[in-house]
């Protein structure tokens, strides 16, 4: 039977969630996967709150991760604004449009039915196998170069990782390498693409929570949470800029993965050996 504590996050898990946010958001691991993960396999009360609960902490990070990025990331946003032409728009709207459709439609369907760790963790396989096999051609294109296919790609591929730990930028960042754009160039469009949809994401899903009927503790943890998940984007995207824009194989990552998911399913076959019958 939970205890009284399990009905609020603790202060400290909501700054470790929001700490991990950043290069979680930043690099194709899935960073809602690992929000969800980290607390089931450490056994924090987190993963007993109920679900309107979790998702406006969710909701926190979300936001402060899209913030700090898009102050990172002003100078570039400005220039791409000053000389948007109608391809460039287009393939912009394009990137948009499916995880618009699909967030507002199908989100809570997919969460109540793919929310588990074990869809997490065929996300994170089937996310990685398919990075890695794109990630395996040849890149010649630019970020300059992109078009409206390209932008439905990302577009598709952003509305791919809606289901459990696909991960949007790993789905963005395969989508890119299919297409045949440089390492480098992959990791800017995915940056760029998800932005909007960050802030899109978390906007709806704020609306929807806004009578969720949060207590005075629970605000304090959303806030703190997400205050850290923009220091912590901000940290993590002035480090990783430069490396990723270096053009580095997306593989270690699949890997990394790969050993979560199994991580995650040792624990679940040791809990039903324990489980009495």
């Amino acid at each position: 039977m939970p205890s009284a504590d399990d009905s609020a996050l603790p202060l400290r898990h909501a700054i470790l969630l929001g700490l991990l946010q950043g290069p979680t958001e930043l690099l194709p691991v899935s960073s809602s996967a690992h929000t969800e993960l980290l607390p089931w396999l450490a056994r924090w009360p987190y993963a007993r709150l109920d679900g309107e609960r979790r998702k406006a902490f969710e909701v926190a990070l979300h936001a402060g991760a899209a913030l700090a990025l898009a102050v990172h990331m002003r100078s570039e946003l400005a220039h791409d604004t000053r000389n948007m032409d109608a391809s460039h728009a287009s393939a912009v709207a394009l990137s948009l449009a499916p995880p618009a459709l699909v967030g507002f439609a199908l989100e809570r369907p997919i969460e109540r039915l793919l929310g588990g760790p074990r869809s997490i963790a065929a996300g994170l396989v089937a996310g990685a196998a398919a990075m890695a096999l794109a990630d395996r051609g040849p890149g010649w294109r630019e970020p300059g170069e992109l078009g409206a296919r390209d932008g439905l790609a990302l577009g598709l591929a952003q509305a791919a990782a809606l289901m459990p730990g696909v991960s949007r930028n790993g789905a963005t960042l395969t989508a890119a390498r299919a297409r045949r754009f440089k390492r480098g160039a992959a990791h800017t469009l995915s940056w760029h693409a998800g932005l909007p949809v960050l802030f899109g994401a978390s906007a709806l899903k704020g609306a929807r929570l806004r009578h969720a009927g949060l207590d005075k503790r629970e605000h304090v943890a959303l806030a703190f949470g997400g205050a850290s998940a923009l220091v912590s984007t901000l940290v993590s995207a002035r480090v990783l800029d430069r490396r990723l824009r270096a053009g580095r194989s997306l593989l270690p990552w699949s890997l990394y993965r790969c050993l979560l998911a199994a991580l995650v399913l040792a624990r679940l076959r040791g809990d039903a050996t324990r489980t009495p019958s």
